[in-house]
């Protein structure tokens, strides 16, 4: 009796182990996914923001750049986006004339506005027009800080690590034009460095074979004028 119990006791540790065996097998791809969504989530939010950074760069000096440490310093540093700016001479406006309710041509043209052309800083532009916004994991809305720009460069995965996107920028020739063109990367196999290998090499190879397509995440490209990302 006693040899029968310690039997059905072996018997039920061995149907628990395959159970739980089966259960992996079936939650390792889910968790997979799982996880490269939430990787390139995160990775969507910094290059929609390093693209912003990049066409600011272009309109404040006519080309992209691809250097990080000059992108982020020359556009937190220096007053050097050139903007048009209201300019309202409100000793000249009657006290009884409603100006609010007048178009900018009829200010200008009676001398109660002015359009006068100044250089101010590019990030606080961006803020100023809610450009640097971005929504985190739980919906909450949130604008990046100085800091926070400064480390876009970096890699969101794996946690802690110092890897960062790969940026490039120069000009390629559409019809006899030189146009200017930047591209900011990751591959998944650098991406996902931390997780399970074979099913890392399993994606690339999926979205190789199937769309012929990047096997990782990015914005713009070198050999297109696009600044779209492969993600959106």
């Amino acid at each position: 009796m006693k040899g029968k119990t310690i039997l059905q006791i072996v018997l039920a540790l061995v149907i628990v182990g395959l159970a739980w065996l089966l259960y992996s097998s079936i939650m390792k791809p889910v968790r997979f996914d799982n996880e490269f969504n939430t990787r390139r989530d995160a990775c969507a939010t910094k290059l929609k923001a390093i693209r912003t950074l990049e066409e600011t760069y272009k309109l404040t000096y006519g080309r992209y750049c691809g250097d990080f440490d000059t992108l982020v310093d020359r556009l937190l540093n220096e007053d050097s986006l050139l903007v048009s700016q209201k300019h309202y001479n409100y000793d000249k406006i009657p006290a009884d004339v409603d100006y609010t309710e007048m178009s900018d041509g009829e200010l200008i043209k009676k001398g109660y506005m002015e359009i006068r052309k100044a250089y101010i800083n590019p990030i606080a532009q961006l803020r100023e027009q809610g450009k640097l916004k971005y929504t985190d994991k739980d919906g909450g809305v949130h604008e990046f800080s100085d800091e926070e720009i400064k480390n876009l460069r970096y890699l969101p995965y794996p946690v802690g690590t110092q890897d960062e996107f790969e940026l490039s920028a120069g000009q390629i020739d559409k019809g006899g034009l030189m146009m200017p063109v930047f591209e900011c990367k990751v591959d998944l196999p650098t991406l996902m460095s931390d997780c399970d290998e074979q099913l890392v090499k399993n994606r690339v190879a999926e979205i190789e074979a199937v769309s012929g397509k990047y096997a990782g995440w990015k914005v713009g490209s070198m050999t297109e004028t696009i600044v779209e990302g492969n993600f959106e």
